[in-house]
């Protein structure tokens, strides 16, 4: 185990709620509220300023992330932003989007690194400098209040560069969002599988932080079993009812997903997020479908080494809200999430037969602090018995 891993360990909080939060029914209620102007720079994307800021008539500066390039945040990506948006052009920044402009903004809000690159592997220091106001439009990340920066960076190892890349979380206190703003109706115009895809990552950082073995405390685990009672109704629901039956719910699934976040702060996700980050660096997956893709075989794994323990109250609580018995919990998950988002092998996103030899020595150099969280203890071996059987 890593110095950095072992802190996170050793850190006595009970529970670490550090943005003060407002719900709103309308984004122009909120920019009401916190008096936008001239000085504040909005980064989000233009499907989503078109229908709900357009004809406001706001004067900040309203950047659209997609300027930068597609897809999740990289080097590149973060190099483009600083130079489009100067440092000295805005006192306040607001993030209105999904996980990759929320961790983009956590950028915006502290001082300029020499190095993105050298940022990301902790060799240059976090300093957070203007306010960050965080406002999600999908209900997975959590990104709105936790610690963590996720970006796809070129791949090192013992120093050097390898020529590949991979996924990598910038971990600081200073980066959590100084307020969060909840405004459902910004969901509505979020297409299904995204949509899917995001309340599916929710569900997996209330799981991993429930089954935290070392770091999780009697109210992150509160707000784990809140988020998963919430998303799991709203999966019934869909099942159900069709996509549709989602919209009613929408309040719920973002605010579920701000709980998730809340519960991860403190106890940490683990496995699934490790693994998922190879896969999502060099394939560019989309993160909640990563996180998808390894999930039900990791629980599998965790079930065949202690079926019993926190992994059985786990069952207990799919149990209750899906309906089943506590020994078809798992299966019946299973069934439930292959009708809210079809799942599918990893060879279908481009993984090679040869990445399960060398993806799990990626996961053991760069992902410490997800792999330690582990349910049982993890090795190099069962990463590559996941990877084998995913693909």
């Amino acid at each position: 185990m890593d110095a950095f891993s072992a802190s996170l360990m050793k850190d006595k909080r009970e529970i670490v709620i550090a943005p003060t939060i407002y719900k709103f029914e309308t984004f122009g209620d909120f920019a009401g509220e916190f008096k936008l102007g001239e000085r504040d720079v909005v980064l989000t994307n233009e499907f989503i300023y078109k229908p709900f800021m357009a004809e406001l008539g706001l004067k900040s500066q309203f950047v659209f992330q997609e300027k930068f390039g597609a897809g999740e945040p990289s080097e590149a990506m973060i190099e483009t932003m600083y130079e489009a948006i100067p440092y000295d052009s805005y006192d306040r920044v607001i993030a209105v989007g999904g996980g990759a402009i929320m961790d983009l903004c956590k950028l915006l809000g502290c001082k300029r690194p020499a190095s993105v690159h050298e940022l990301y592997f902790k060799r240059e220091p976090v300093v957070h400098e203007k306010e960050v106001i965080a406002i999600p439009t999908t209900c997975g990340t959590g990104s709105e209040v936790t610690n963590i920066s996720v970006a796809i960076v070129k791949d090192e190892k013992d120093g050097k560069l390898t020529g590949g890349e991979t996924k990598l979380g910038l971990v600081s206190d200073d980066i959590i969002p100084n307020k969060v703003c909840l405004v459902p109706d910004l969901l509505k115009t979020l297409p299904y599988k995204p949509f899917a895809a995001s309340a599916i990552d929710a569900l997996i950082h209330a799981t991993e932080s429930f089954l935290s073995p070392h770091r999780k405390t009697v109210t992150s685990e509160m707000f784990s079993v809140k988020a998963m009672e919430m998303i799991l109704e709203g999966f019934r629901r869909i099942a159900l009812e069709g996509p549709d039956a989602r919209i009613d719910y929408l309040g719920e699934f973002v605010t579920a997903s701000l709980f998730a976040g809340i519960a991860f702060l403190k106890a940490g996700c683990a496995t699934v997020h490790g693994m998922s980050f190879p896969l999502g660096g060099t394939y560019h997956v989309p993160h909640g479908e990563s996180n998808y893709a390894l999930f039900s075989k990791i629980l599998e794994l965790y079930d065949e080494y202690e079926p019993a323990g926190e992994l059985g109250k786990f069952k207990e609580i799919v149990a209750r809200c899906l309906g089943c018995t506590k020994d078809d919990a798992l299966r019946t998950l299973n069934v439930t999430l292959e009708k809210v988002l079809p799942l599918k092998p990893l060879h279908e996103y481009g993984f090679k037969e040869e990445d399960i030899k060398s993806f799990p020595l990626s996961v053991e150099a760069n992902q410490q602090r997800l792999i330690t969280n582990s349910y049982r203890p993890w090795s190099i071996e069962l990463s590559e018995r996941v990877y084998r059987e995913c693909f």
